[in-house]
């Protein structure tokens, strides 16, 4: 059994206070895998063991801290001649690290500054892999200046949908209407499809109420849209025409693969937005059927 804390929001005594319920309870080893973003994973895996947990999760120091794992070493030395001794040769660990800390140097263009140790993730509460998408997301869009933005809005989304959990695909739900929400500089001005998929039921129920007015906005019915970037290869339908449900009206092509777009309801196409050949992107309407 895991526990993982990928955002690093436990603290140490609610940790302690987690491993030793769950020991009480359960017969099984059990394994803490929290990351260092908020800088207290150290501690929080110090009073795991205390508290009777079997494993904990490390990176070697050379590539460890901030969104990843605590230092394999620092935890080593931490419980060097205790009852949980590990047994671990340092000077061995410090040649890994050594060798590591020159590959690390390769990937020197693909570091970001905000995959370092922050506490202000236990308000934000986003993961560290989501903190990079976030960072190259708003880089590709010559924004990434409004990071600090995006990372207050966040929570303000997350409350709208009822508190989905930060994880994959969530997560990524959550973040890009936030950036969304920033870049336009109004609010749910551009809803992407997959909050509309959420909001109908696609990922399931959400764990909270949802804010009523984002729900109604979200969820009109008609508006054609599609789920990812890309461009219009080819128009389907035109004004007047009546579909069903279900037709495709539109494909786009993202990442070297065409989509058929469909039609959500049954109806007429009163408006078409799009061109062959015009760039789409998420939540944008592109077919109005009524």
């Amino acid at each position: 059994m895991a526990i993982k804390d990928m955002a690093g929001l436990l603290t140490p005594y609610a940790t302690f206070d987690l491993v030793k319920a769950i020991k009480a309870e359960v017969d099984l080893p059990l394994v803490i895998h929290s990351h260092s973003t908020s800088g207290l994973a150290p501690l929080c895996q110090l009073k795991a063991i205390e508290a009777g947990a079997d494993r904990i999760d490390t990176a070697i120091s050379s590539l460890s801290s901030g969104t990843s794992h605590p230092a394999t070493e620092s935890q080593v030395a931490a419980l060097k001649g205790t009852d949980y001794d590990t047994g671990l040769n340092l000077t061995l660990l410090s040649e890994i690290a050594d060798y590591f800390r020159e590959v690390r140097k390769k990937y020197q263009q693909f570091e970001s500054e905000f995959t370092r140790e922050d506490v202000s993730v236990q308000i934000s509460q986003v993961p560290g892999g989501m903190m990079s998408n976030l960072a190259n997301q708003l880089k590709e869009q010559n924004a990434l200046d409004r990071i600090r933005e995006v990372f207050d809005e966040i929570p303000r989304v997350r409350e709208d949908l009822g508190y989905p959990p930060l994880v994959t695909p969530t997560s990524q739900i959550v973040g890009t209407q936030a950036v969304y929400n920033v870049l336009a500089g109004q609010r749910y001005k551009t809803i992407t499809n997959e909050v509309k998929r959420y909001l109908q039921g696609g990922y399931g129920q959400p764990p909270a109420p949802v804010n009523a007015d984002v729900r109604k906005k979200a969820t009109a019915p008609g508006h054609v849209s599609t789920a990812m970037p890309g461009n219009v290869v080819e128009v389907l339908v035109s004004e007047g025409d009546t579909v069903s449900a279900g037709q495709a009206v539109l494909i786009t092509e993202a990442m070297k693969m065409e989509t058929e777009v469909h039609a959500n309801i049954d109806g007429k196409v009163e408006a078409v937005h799009v061109t062959k050949g015009d760039r789409v992107t998420p939540g944008e309407v592109l077919i109005e059927i009524g």
